[in-house]
């Protein structure tokens, strides 16, 4: 059961080192042919490039495990992205804080609530400032996945 008290919940800020190399990974990761993204000394990041921000996060200090989802039904339901000015520059030092701004239920077509949980990261530079926002929505489903084998 997930736990409606999370709302406005937080983990603890971390950073994120924007890294050439990181991004060239990414974008080849991604199928990019893009030469904005892979040439050049200081290469520009693609604007997806801040979901990497999970492989940064200390194991075991995020904010869902305050929310309590039952990964066994967990589906990821949306990202977006929001960048205040240019994207973060290759060499940007990130300070990342994620919280959870909303917790809410419908009915599921297939029987069974689902459990909607909305968090936003909150990236900002070196000197503080907001420099891009994530939100994403994950879904716990009223029923665990069942194998349809031969359907």
């Amino acid at each position: 059961m997930v736990d409606k008290s999370a709302i406005g919940a937080t983990d603890e800020p971390f950073t994120m080192v924007v890294e050439a190399g990181k991004v060239r990974e990414f974008a080849r990761a991604t199928m990019s042919a893009s030469p904005e993204y892979l040439e050049g000394p200081d290469p520009v990041i693609p604007p997806t490039f801040l979901t990497t921000v999970s492989f940064w996060s200390p194991p075991g200090r995020s904010v869902f495990s305050k929310v309590k989802m039952d990964l066994r039904r967990l589906l990821h339901g949306g990202q977006e992205y929001t960048f205040h000015g240019p994207p973060p520059a290759v060499g940007t030092t990130l300070t990342v804080q994620t919280r959870v701004a909303d917790i809410y239920e419908k009915e599921g077509k297939r029987g069974g609530t689902m459990t909607f949980v909305i968090t936003i990261s909150e990236f900002r530079d070196e000197s503080g400032t907001l420099v891009a926002e994530a939100k994403s929505t994950a879904i716990e489903t009223g029923k665990p996945a069942t194998s349809e084998a031969g359907a």
